[in-house]
This record gives C-alpha cells, structure tokens and sequence, in this order.
C-alpha cells in the first residue's frame, strides 16, 4: 500500500512480491482474511437447548458443587433418547455457565517467608514404596519438617500413626538437626491424630503440645482441618520427597532393608543430599533462629503397668513380655514410637521394641524366649497351645523345627525337644548360629538333636572347672618396702 502511492498496481505488486491479481485484491479490499471472515453458524440443532436452562441450570443452582458427569447421568436417566455423545458439550456448556454466574472460589495467596519465622510439620504415608525389612512388608509414615525460606529438610520415619510422640521425637530431632528453633511452628497433624479422641484426652494433649513450644519457645499455631494448601508450604515438598526417595529405592536395587536402622540412615542420607543442595541459604537462615535450650523435652508418654501372673503386661492392645521376677510389681512405661523404656522407680530395667495393634484390631504380641524360657522348662506342654507360640521363636528355623518334631514324634516329645532348643540358645548365648545348624539338619532331612547339638555349642557351663584363687597376704610387700627405705636412709 506504501508502494502504490507512487507506483501503478502491476509495478506495486511486483516489488512487493505479490501477484498481479493479489494487488488488484488488496487495493479493492484492505482487510485481512480474518477480518472478512463470517461468523460460524450451527449446523445442527443444539440437542441441549430444551433442557440446559429447564433443567441443568437449576440443578447447578441448588447444589454449586454437583459434578458435570452426575449431571449428565441424570439427564440420560430422565430423557434417554438423548445421545450420550453429548456429555463433552453438557460439560463445555456447564464449565461456561460456572464462568458467568457461578459462586466465589476460594482464592489461594501466595506468602513471602522470612529467615527463621516459620517451621511447618506434617506426615506424609510411605507405604506405597513397598518398603520391606527382613522380607516383611512395612507400613509407615515419615515425618517431614522444612523451613520454607532456606528449604532445610528433615525426614524420621514413623512406624505408627500420627501421635504426640511422633510429632515431638521428630520436630526435636530435626530443631538439633538445623541448630536452632524458628519463631513459629505450624502443623496439621493435631486435629488429623486427636480427632478419635474425647476432649478431655484431646485437651491434655494439646496442652503437651503446647508445652512442647514453649520449651523451644515457638508459637504454636495450625491451620484448618481439611484445608491442606494452608500448609502449602510443605504439603509440595511431600511429594518430591516421596519422589527422591523411590528413585533412590530403585537405582539401589530394591526396597529390603535389614532392619529399621538401615532404612532410616537411607533416608537422612537423601534428606542430607537435598539440604546440600540448599547450603548457602540454610546457613543463613541459621543466624535467624532461636538458640536452642540445654537439653530436650519428653518425647514420649508415660503409662504405669502392672506384670500380671502370665509374665507381662498389656498395653495399647499388645502384650509384652518381662521377666518373671517382676511379676506383680508396677512398672513405669515410657513409650515412644519404635520403643518402649520399662522403669521400676527411678531404675531403668530394659527396652522393648514396641508393637502395635493388627489392622483388623486384633490383639497382637512382643514376646521374648529369654523371659519364659526357665518356666517352659518345667511345663514344656505349655507350648503346644500357647497363645502367643509363634511370636515366642526368634527366628523362623525354630518354627520350622517345632513343626517338622510335631509332623513326626508325638506332641510331648516334639514340646519337650524345642522347648531344649530354645533353652540350649538362651543357656549359650548361641541364637543365630544354633538356627544355621537347624536349617542345615532340617535341609538334610533330618530332625535336630538336643544332645549333639549342646556338644556342638560348647560344653555345659556345669561342667567348666571351679578356679580359685588365692589371695596374697599384704605382708608379702614388706619385703619389697624395707630395701627401699634403707637405701633411702643411706642417700
């Protein structure tokens, strides 16, 4: 068009590298070719135009939050000679209508974090990893701590759900871990885990946790139940996590562990990767957090038990064996998610690891040979009905063993033979290595001999000579005393 105020059409054309025909087009006619196009008519009838403003709109108006594909079913069932090919055009039409005239949508407002202001906890559920320890299949949690300026981490895998000890083992162990305590703690996890509880247990345990702040000198404060995105923060941190985690689980190889400590040095050894990547930043925000006090806080809850005549006690619906001779006595119970501090008084006695009730609510059991053996002894028929049999072998070659004996002796003599087995690698000190002989005999087709099997474990302590020792007399010195004055005196 420039080129056509001085030049004819043909030569206009031409310069411009257009056509002789496409110059005469454009000098009668300057629009584009979007410009002249004419607006799209329907070509078929609207098969929703009886029914969207009769019957759908209503619906949407009475109930906001109905899914577009319930109402599309309804409207078949009302009218089935409709086609179901209209179901992607009923939801186009609705999404449009919700654009125009439907409610107010929440509206989520992104926050800017300050260095050592905020620290966010929550629990995300592990057991989709197919995790497994010792060949059996481990249903778990983690608890993940960040501080959303620096993008400090810190993960603790948790056996049971979303309690009070959970939340204060791993929030301490992730405050030592970054070297000091923000200003505010948020968390989601109370009203997930106290929910189920009355309000007067509901009560006392956030007053835990409210104490458990203050010791750090943290704000408590949590946000709605339900409203995940509250937590934002942390809730997208889940999934990466998860994330580096199960890449990590398959350039391993597989997800058996030998046991629970392996699995979470796996874990803080990711943890500890992710929060290399942000080093500069954490360090920073270190000189923005709040000294940690001297010591910790409790991190577990305190139950008082009584052992019953049966060489335990109950507790949380699981029985746990102790040793015979505390039978009757209380015992004060500090109990932690993967562990259980047994005290007489102000003496602590031993650790048990803790067990949890089954799925279904059934009662389960933790039970030691260690502690019943010497009453198996004398009552070996004890174990053929035992309710807590198969919890009481350490190891899967003795029961194996007490099957293979009851397939071929009688019931008395198969009791009395394993009942020794037990006795013979608690007399000994020889449990792992008395079930590699078993496994072998067993594997040859043979039954285990108590007798050559104590030959084979070393003699009898019974039999091991008595040694004394006499005692030197203190007048013995006074020889080696007197040279030593004299030479004294004669310097």
């Amino acid at each position: 068009m420039k080129l056509r105020q001085t030049h004819p059409i043909e030569v206009a054309a031409a310069k411009a590298d257009f056509s002789r025909s496409t110059g005469y087009r454009i000098a009668h006619d300057p629009r584009l070719p979007s410009q002249k196009a004419q607006p799209r008519e329907r070509r078929r009838p609207d098969p929703l135009e009886a029914i969207f403003d009769a019957e759908v709109v209503p619906l949407l108006k009475e109930a906001p939050g109905l899914r577009p594909v319930a109402i599309f079913e309804e409207m078949l069932r009302r009218y089935p000679e409709l086609s179901p090919g209209i179901r992607r055009t009923l939801e186009r039409r609705i999404r449009s209508w919700r654009a125009l005239h439907g409610a107010e949508q929440d509206v989520i407002f992104r926050q800017v974090h300050e260095p050592g202001r905020l620290g966010l906890s929550d629990f995300t559920d592990m057991s989709s990893l197919g995790v497994t320890i010792g060949g059996q299949p481990v249903a778990h949690l983690l608890y993940h701590f960040r501080l959303p300026w620096s993008g400090f981490e810190h993960g603790h895998v948790i056996l049971g759900g979303e309690s009070f000890v959970a939340l204060a083992e791993g929030l301490q162990n992730a405050l030592w871990s970054a070297g000091g305590a923000p200003h505010q703690h948020r968390t989601d996890s109370l009203s997930a885990a106290f929910r189920s509880l009355d309000a007067d247990a509901a009560a006392d345990l956030t007053r835990r946790y409210d104490a458990l702040c203050a010791h750090y000198r943290m704000t408590p404060t949590r946000n709605n139940r339900g409203v995940a995105h509250e937590n934002g923060a942390i809730e997208s941190a889940h999934g990466h996590l998860r994330a580096a985690i199960r890449d990590a689980l398959l350039m391993r190889g597989g997800a058996e562990f030998a046991s629970l400590a392996d699995y979470r040095a796996f874990v803080d050894e990711i943890v500890g990767r992710r929060n290399a990547a942000h080093g500069k930043r954490i360090a920073a925000e270190r000189a923005y957090l709040q000294a940690l006090p001297s010591n910790r806080t409790t991190d577990f809850e305190e139950v008082i038990v009584t052992v019953s005549s049966t060489g335990g006690f109950t507790l949380r619906k699981v029985f746990y064996t102790v040793p015979s001779r505390l039978i009757g006595h209380r015992l004060r119970v500090r109990l932690f998610d993967d562990r259980l501090d047994i005290f007489v008084g102000g003496t602590h006695l031993l650790t048990l690891p803790r067990g949890r009730a089954q799925a279904s609510g059934k009662h389960d059991q933790v039970v030691s040979y260690h502690h019943v053996i010497h009453s198996l002894r004398r009552k070996p028929m004890a174990l053929l009905n035992l309710v807590y049999r198969d919890k009481l072998f350490p190891r899967a070659a003795y029961r194996r063993a007490f099957e293979a004996l009851m397939a071929q002796l009688p019931e008395k003599m198969a009791c009395k033979v394993t009942v020794e087995l037990l006795a013979l690698a608690h007399d000994r000190g020889c449990e792992r290595e008395l079930g590699v002989e078993i496994e072998t005999v067993l594997a040859a087709g043979l039954l285990p001999d108590p007798v050559a099997l104590r030959r084979r474990f070393g003699p009898d302590p019974s039999d091991l000579p008595t040694v004394s020792v006499a005692q030197v007399g203190l007048e013995s010195y006074d020889a080696l005393v007197a040279p030593t004055a004299w030479m004294g005196e004669t310097a």
